[in-house]
This record gives C-alpha cells, sequence and structure tokens, in this order.
C-alpha cells in the first residue's frame, strides 16, 4: 500500500543553516500494516511523514500509494489518497462549525459538489452511529460547535473525519502528544478499533516508547534521518522497552539522550 524507495531530503542547502533531514529511507507497507515510527527530536519521523504526504518535494527517490507513483503530485493531489491527524487537536478541524458539519465536509472531500449544500437525515443517522461508538457523549451534541470541546473529544473527532471515507494511507502525526495520558489512551484505543474495523494502511509517530511497542503490528525506529530498526510479527509481541532500548544502542552505538522519549518509557 505504500512504498517509500530511497528518499532524500535536504533543508537549507548550501547555507551554514543545512540539515540532511532524511537519508535513504525506504520503507514498504502492506495492505492493513500498522506501523508505528519512534525516534528523537530531528530523526526523520515527521519528515517522512510530511514527505508521503506531500507538504514538500523530496530531493531525489520515490513514494507509491497503492502502486500509484505520488511523487510529483502536491500536498492536495495527494489527499484523495490519504487520512491526516496532527499533534494539535486544533488542527484539522473548524472550530467555529458544527460538529454535524465538520463531519459533512469530510464526508464530501474529493467529491464534486452542487450549490445545494445540507446534511441528509440518513447521514446524520450514519454519523450519531459512528460518534456513539466513542462513547464520549458526542451523538447528542451534533450541533455543538467544534471549538466548545475537549481536546480527546476534538481529537476524536478528528479521527473520525481522516477515516470517514477508508483512506488508502491513515498517518497519525504523534496524534495523543498533547493530550493527557487518561484522553491520550482512550484516542489510542479508538485509532486501534478505527484502523482494525476498517482495515486501514496506517503509520502513526511516537515519542512513547510503550505506546510504540503496544500497538500496531511493526515498529520502525528512526535515527538521524535514517531507519535503523524495523522490528514485526512474534518479535515485536514479545519486545520490551529495555529490549528496545538496547537495540538503539545496538545499531547506532549511542544511547539515547532524549529527554522526552526517556520520560515516555516507563
Amino acid at each position: 500500500m505504500l512504498e517509500i524507495k530511497d528518499i532524500y531530503k535536504t533543508f537549507n542547502k548550501g547555507t551554514v543553516n543545512e540539515k540532511r533531514a532524511l537519508n535513504g529511507v525506504s520503507l514498504t507497507l502492506n495492505d492493513g500494516d500498522f506501523c508505528t515510527v519512534i525516534g528523537g527530536n530531528g530523526a526523520g519521523k515527521s519528515t517522512m511523514l510530511n514527505a508521503v504526504s506531500g507538504v514538500w518535494p523530496v530531493d531525489s527517490g520515490a513514494i507509491l500509494i497503492d502502486k500509484k507513483d505520488v511523487s510529483g503530485l502536491p500536498e492536495h493531489r495527494r489527499a484523495h489518497y490519504l487520512g491526516r491527524v496532527f499533534q494539535d487537536p486544533m488542527t484539522g478541524t473548524v472550530a467555529d462549525m458544527e460538529i454535524i458539519e465538520n463531519l459533512a465536509i469530510a464526508a464530501r472531500r474529493g467529491k464534486r459538489r452542487g450549490l445545494s449544500w445540507g446534511v441528509k437525515r440518513e447521514e446524520r443517522e450514519k454519523y450519531r452511529e459512528m460518534l456513539k461508538e466513542f462513547d464520549l457523549g458526542l451523538e447528542d451534541r451534533m450541533s455543538t460547535k467544534i471549538g466548545l470541546l475537549s481536546g480527546g473529544q476534538r481529537q476524536a473527532i478528528t479521527l473520525l473525519m481522516a477515516t470517514i471515507n477508508k483512506p488508502k494511507l491513515l498517518l497519525l502525526d504523534e496524534h495523543t502528544a498533547a493530550l493527557d495520558p487518561k484522553t491520550a489512551a482512550k484516542v489510542l484505543e479508538l485509532s486501534d478499533k478505527i484502523i482494525s474495523e476498517n482495515k486501514l494502511t496506517a503509520l502513526m509517530v511516537t515519542h512513547n516508547m510503550n505506546d510504540a511497542i503496544s500497538h500496531g503490528n511493526r515498529l520502525i525506529m528512526m535515527n538521524d534521518g535514517k531507519i535503523i530498526l524495523d522490528i514485526s510479527g512474534e518479535e515485536k509481541k514479545r519486545l520490551t522497552v529495555e529490549q528496545l532500548l538496547r537495540k538503539f544502542e545496538q545499531v547506532s552505538g549511542a544511547k539515547i539522550d532524549n529527554d522526552r522519549m526517556l520520560l515516555n518509557a516507563d
């Protein structure tokens, strides 16, 4: 479903601030893979997701989604294939519009639109059932403005909006990092449920080693713009944080010195 072929990306070329963010990254995800991506600041995690979504072009290499080369497509042309949830719960929704209006906009993304605009009764019932599964009471608040919701509720809505049309690939960019631990756990539970029930292919970037191990069927670790570890199957199921730290040291020749990752290792 996703093929990343030897991609490179350097920012601020030819200046004192030159930074090679991606250094020959290659990755293949099969249909239905749920891959978590772990690594410290500057490892290349979000840069890789931004390259896939077309936020900026890569310097070289190729990106294929469902066997179609999207390397030359701008961000808005790739949106047809992708669903994305960002770290900031304020991103991805329209604050001064109602829950139901946000969901309707997401459902119509990429489709032709006429002059009439409205939410039909069958749509309303469909959205109500979807929201009811979240167990957050949102099914009875569909006329509430998104901006009045809590961060967790808003992120849950964003997750539903990103997956309502069953994208070829779902990108989760540290989508629980801004939430408190209890709310983050709930949103991760919802993520697992949606990905599993819809058989989606997903990439989830995180700084939390426990979350990277506990979710998905595959884990990759990035460092210095490269993928240095790729763990799946039974090995991933048996993996512990201590083993992951040890593997990182063996492969990179250094210890993890990223405070944010170490704080989330307990």
